[in-house]
């Protein structure tokens, strides 16, 4: 279970260090593709395969499906950690999520999330305002 927030950097080559409490869990390898809110997901490719398998089964017929399919699996890239424990970030993976040197990783269950350190910093700070919505809108789902 990938839970937390780092901060990190990337370097002139495109790469970004791993946060080291994560390195075993994504040994067998990342696939790294466009997330929502504009930053990056990083999954295991164990999950990776379920959410494929999702996305696949979303109807071709229905235009925000294939939408949502493209963003996802067109943008994805299949990635090893090198043995300093870190992923290259594609240079047009970095251009839709805006990142520049520093960044945020945020661990979120499943999956990472890689964010522009400003661009999480305004997220975070216009969530916390609304937390008190947002945690009451969570009753329907049981939370």
């Amino acid at each position: 279970m990938f839970i937390g927030q780092y901060n990190h950097t990337i370097d002139e080559k495109g790469r970004m260090s791993i946060p080291a409490k994560y390195r075993r869990d994504l040994q067998q390898g990342v696939v790294v593709t466009r997330g929502l809110d504009h930053c990056l997901f990083v999954y295991p490719k164990s999950e990776w395969e379920v959410m494929a398998e999702k996305l696949s089964r979303l109807p071709v017929s229905q235009k925000k499906s294939r939408a949502f399919a493209r963003l996802m699996l067109a943008g994805a890239m299949d990635a090893d950690l090198d043995g300093q424990g870190r992923v290259m970030l594609p240079e047009y993976l970095r251009q839709y999520a805006s990142v520049k040197k520093h960044v945020i990783v945020a661990g979120l269950y499943n999956r990472l999330e890689i964010w522009d350190e400003d661009a999480w910093r305004e997220y975070r700070t216009k969530t916390e305002l609304e937390s008190d919505d947002i945690a009451e809108s969570m009753n329907d789902l049981d939370i």
